[in-house]
């Protein structure tokens, strides 16, 4: 008998297979604890709202919501619930349903009836529904918190196109939010030689330097709005300036929603030579 708890949501045939015997389903079931949407489906008491919606739906969850239920960094997508079924499956319909649906690989067979794939699998999906940009950024998300083995890599090499390759090769595991893996990514076709995590004396670390005295940060965290960490941020700039460095600044919104301002500022300061010793 298994002694760990078994999915969140799941079937009646894996509660079987968990050790749990039909009287202690039904106990369950008769104590709240476990609930039963529809025949042959159950949940247990405070499962996932969007695992819940995704059963509801017929499937679980996929692509960028199974992205953030690992706790990778994901860019706002302004999609629904996007939810995976199998090719011989049925969609359900539900209250509120928005849901994006993704329709399972043969290889994908990684995980129980409802639970959330792997994080190779979710990557690929990201890759196919979001494009080579948002399959980047969770990428060196997922490199960041070690979620990725050789074999993941090697498996996603095989499984993907050459510009998902070409991104792997791309990718570091020291990039500390999505808005810098953004940043990095969207800079590459520009030439320019960009490092990433530079201690500057005064200063402490900074997310990038361009050249040799270009500093970047990308600021995401709420918590660099608050007065305190407004003057932290001033204090390093004053520093960067007086060892002859020129700072630029940037928030969530400039680097998701205006690229474009983004990119003429650093290549405005780059066409001036600022960015040099």
């Amino acid at each position: 008998m298994c002694t760990a708890a078994p999915p969140a949501v799941t079937t009646y045939r894996e509660l079987r297979a968990w050790g749990l015997s039909r009287s202690r389903i039904a106990a369950a079931l008769a104590d709240g604890s476990l609930i039963s949407p529809r025949r042959g489906v159950y949940e247990r008491l405070g499962a996932c709202h969007d695992v819940r919606t995704a059963a509801a739906h017929g499937g679980w969850i996929a692509c960028v919501s199974a992205a953030k239920h690992h706790g990778l960094w994901v860019a706002e997508h302004g999609d629904g619930l996007h939810v995976g079924l199998r090719g011989h499956g049925r969609a359900y319909s539900h209250p509120d349903c928005s849901c994006v649906v993704h329709w399972s690989d043969p290889d994908d067979a990684e995980r129980s009836a409802f639970g959330v794939p792997s994080v190779r699998v979710v990557l690929r999906q990201i890759l196919r529904c979001q494009g080579l940009e948002a399959f980047f950024v969770a990428l060196e998300s997922a490199l960041r918190r070690r979620m990725l083995a050789k074999t993941d890599l090697d498996w996603l090499r095989k499984g993907t196109n050459a510009g998902a390759r070409a991104a792997i090769a791309f990718a570091r595991s020291d990039a500390d939010s999505g808005l810098e893996s953004l940043l990095r990514w969207r800079l590459r076709r520009c030439g320019l030689r960009v490092r990433t995590q530079q201690s500057i004396t005064s200063v402490g670390r900074v997310d990038f330097v361009i050249g040799e005295r270009l500093i970047v940060e990308v600021d995401g965290a709420p918590n660099h709005d608050s007065e305190s960490h407004r003057h932290k941020d001033l204090v390093r700039d004053a520093n960067a300036a007086a060892w002859g460095f020129v700072t630029l600044r940037f928030d969530y919104a400039l680097v998701v929603h205006d690229w474009d301002t983004v990119e003429l500022a650093i290549l405005g300061l780059v066409d001036r030579g600022l960015h040099l010793a």
